[in-house]
């Protein structure tokens, strides 16, 4: 899957309550419907896609948790896939048919990952979400050990705490969620331009140059670390 962060952590794989499955088989048809799907998607779904079905629902009324602005109710899809590799446009198209945030279980021969991007409404639409970037698990077995759901007080302090669990950055003292996503794109971009640099110090003949390359390098890794420092405390 193309464009996804991913991180080795299995705590992202939760064991959803009882009262909050759903277990119901989504049609294909019914994601081209919602989100005008095209050929090229449609064929992306029949050739990676065995079956879509919405696992959970987690919401007030089931975990008895009040709703957030922006994050009225989380759901949990399990796709079975008939191959390892899911083109992301897939998941773009399933979340663009579900107006919630969603976290996707994907299944494939006997292993398990876990994926999920960061969706918000948009501030001057509500009725269209901004999604970030995808944040995955590397492939797990699928038996292996769920942990407890974790407890938070509302909806959106909830997706926090899920989301958060795929993101690869150890997140920073009362950092929001919104910030620690952009803090990942702030590091992505610093890390293209390093790699950029480097290629072109391996390059580069003139010793002068090759000086003031190092002088970038050295300034661009220690941003780079910055972004990416661990930092003592817990969000609260």
């Amino acid at each position: 899957m193309s464009q996804v962060n991913h991180t080795s952590r299995h705590s992202a794989l939760i064991g959803y309550p009882v009262q909050a499955a759903f277990g119901r088989t989504l049609s294909k048809s019914k994601v081209y419907e919602h989100s005008g799907a095209n050929a090229r998607l449609k064929d992306l779904f029949v050739k990676q896609v065995e079956q879509i079905v919405w696992a959970y629902k987690l919401a007030p009324e089931t975990l008895n948790l009040p709703a957030r602005a922006g994050v009225p109710e989380i759901q949990v899809f399990s796709l079975q896939l008939k191959t390892p590799e899911l083109h992301r446009d897939v998941l773009l198209c399933i979340d663009g048919a579900i107006s919630f945030p969603i976290v996707f279980e994907l299944t494939y021969e006997g292993r398990i990952k876990v994926v999920a991007a960061y969706k918000r409404p948009n501030e001057t639409d509500a009725r269209r979400w901004v999604l970030s970037d995808y944040f995955a698990t590397d492939w797990l077995p699928a038996g292996c050990e769920r942990v407890a759901m974790p407890v938070a007080l509302h909806m959106g302090g909830l997706y926090e705490q899920l989301l958060s669990r795929l993101i690869p950055l150890q997140v920073w003292p009362q950092e929001s969620l919104a910030d620690l996503v952009l803090r990942v794109e702030q590091t992505q971009i610093k890390q293209r331009e390093l790699d950029k640099i480097t290629a072109r110090l391996a390059k580069e003949k003139q010793f002068n140059r090759k000086v003031e390359i190092n002088a970038e390098l050295r300034k661009l890794k220690t941003e780079l670390d910055g972004l990416k420092k661990q930092m003592t405390g817990s969000r609260s």
